[in-house]
């Protein structure tokens, strides 16, 4: 290069940046300023934002096109199948949404949600619960939509594979050996749902948290059987389900069976913690999950008696056992789960904001919760109604709005438990809700040994 060159710059010179002009100069300014909002996390969080919303907008729209595309006569068939398919995966996204609700209060109100769960370290926070929740809509909402565009489309085989290799590829990710899609947490769900299965050792608070949230959940589980039922008998995009007696059919024994099982699940927990504990108050609590067991099977002998019989002498039985199910249920809610004395402590932010200063104190929401809380028990418990099997749209919105209670029930429920490792002292007559054990102070050296733990 030669040593006269312009574009060299020389001891003690002044910097030579460019020969441009200033047009140029002003167009390089306002790319690099560009490209530095560009990278902004605001402009990052809305694009993804809007992807998010303009990929919904095209399922709708794909899929609504796709189901008014077919005849009158198939459309409420079709669309009734493809909602029992797709509907309980919704349901248990909605869970985890507002889960990531629940994980996002609690960090902001300085609750140590991981020491009550005993969970480790790399425990999944509110922001990676909601990514997961994203990522399921997603999922779900694009294998729906190409089931109904494929279906109305005339690809029948194709379409039928949809929802076959949905509910595959969830259960392999679930269950994958591998250190991806946060194995550890997968491991530690898979691992508690085993407990609740076989209740054979101690039960933890995370084991009958989450086997209370099955409760709420028993619809879906009875949704997810007759859809799995449907796929194992090859029976998906036809109505040869149609038929009530067929195995797969709205009169399959399996449904009550299913209904029932997550009651049955928590009343043999609440025995087993009467067998550690010796603590009455669980023999009180199994009592609440025995008395759904009569109105989950009552309401099953609509399908299988006369009319008659069923009005006169059945029904009165499923109403009284209903009733008594409500009020059980929402007085132990209110007594036991809950603590009047500490309510909505935990909407007190570390750093408040409008969310909670809404909240904070404010006695409607002792009104809005007991009163939904109250309502919301008795509808789901009607929910369980024989005769609403085949009204999916109004069992979709019940089993929706049970759900929303249990999200609204967990806020206070480990406002409770919270309260109570923290002021022992004034709790010592109450049972310890982690355990439901008798010393309170030996179940806070068990919080303090487990919260170092691997598990997450």
């Amino acid at each position: 290069m030669p040593v006269n060159n312009p574009h060299l710059r020389k001891s003690g010179s002044r910097h030579i940046v460019t020969n441009l002009g200033d047009n140029d100069l002003k167009t390089a300014s306002m790319l690099l300023s560009t490209y530095a909002k560009l990278q902004t996390p605001i402009f990052l969080r809305s694009l993804k934002v809007a992807l998010y919303i303009g990929g919904l907008y095209v399922c709708g729209k794909i899929g609504l096109e796709s189901v008014m595309k077919m005849g009158v006569d198939t459309r409420e068939l079709f669309f009734y199948e493809t909602f029992l398919y797709y509907n309980p995966l919704l349901l248990i996204t909605l869970m985890v949404w507002l889960w990531g609700v629940n994980l996002w209060v609690f960090s902001r109100s300085g609750v140590d949600y991981a020491a009550i769960f005993y969970l480790g370290p790399d425990h999944l926070s509110h922001k990676e619960i909601w990514k997961c929740a994203r990522w399921m809509t997603i999922i779900i909402l694009t294998s729906m939509t190409a089931y109904l565009y494929l279906y109305s489309h005339g690809d029948v085989k194709l379409a039928a594979s949809q929802p076959v290799v949905l509910y595959f590829s969830a259960v392999i990710i679930l269950i994958i050996p591998f250190n991806i899609f946060y194995m550890p947490s997968r491991y530690y769900l898979l691992w508690t749902f085993w407990r609740i299965l076989f209740p054979l050792q101690a039960v933890t608070f995370s084991d009958f948290f989450l086997a209370d949230i099955l409760t709420s959940m028993s619809k879906v589980l009875s949704d997810l059987e007759r859809s799995v039922c449907r796929m194992v008998h090859r029976q998906v995009a036809t109505v040869a389900w149609f038929e009530a007696d067929s195995v797969c059919g709205s009169h399959s024994a399996a449904i009550p069976l299913v209904l029932v099982l997550p009651y049955l699940f928590r009343l043999f927990q609440c025995i087993r913690q009467y067998k550690d504990s010796k603590d009455i108050a669980n023999i009180y609590n199994a009592g609440k999950y025995l008395t759904a067991v009569p109105v989950i099977f009552l309401s099953a002998l609509k399908y299988y008696i006369d009319p008659d019989t069923w009005t006169y002498s059945i029904q009165p039985a499923w109403i009284l056992a209903g009733l008594a199910n409500t009020f059980f249920s929402f007085f132990w809610d209110i007594l036991r789960d809950w603590d009047l004395s500490v309510f909505t402590r935990i909407f007190k932010f570390s750093r408040p904001n409008l969310f909670s200063h809404l909240l904070y104190g404010r006695r409607w929401v002792y009104v809005w919760v007991i009163g939904s809380n109250l309502v919301l028990r008795w509808t789901w418990t009607y929910k369980l109604s024989a005769h609403l099997r085949n009204n999916y749209i109004t069992v979709f919105i019940i089993t929706a709005l049970e759900i929303y209670r249990r999200f609204q029930w967990a806020f206070f429920r480990i406002e409770n438990v919270w309260y109570k490792i923290n002021n022992p002292k004034h709790t010592s007559h109450q049972s310890n809700p982690l355990s439901l054990q008798n010393d309170i102070n030996s179940e806070q050296e068990k919080l303090l040994a487990h919260s170092h733990s691997p598990g997450v």
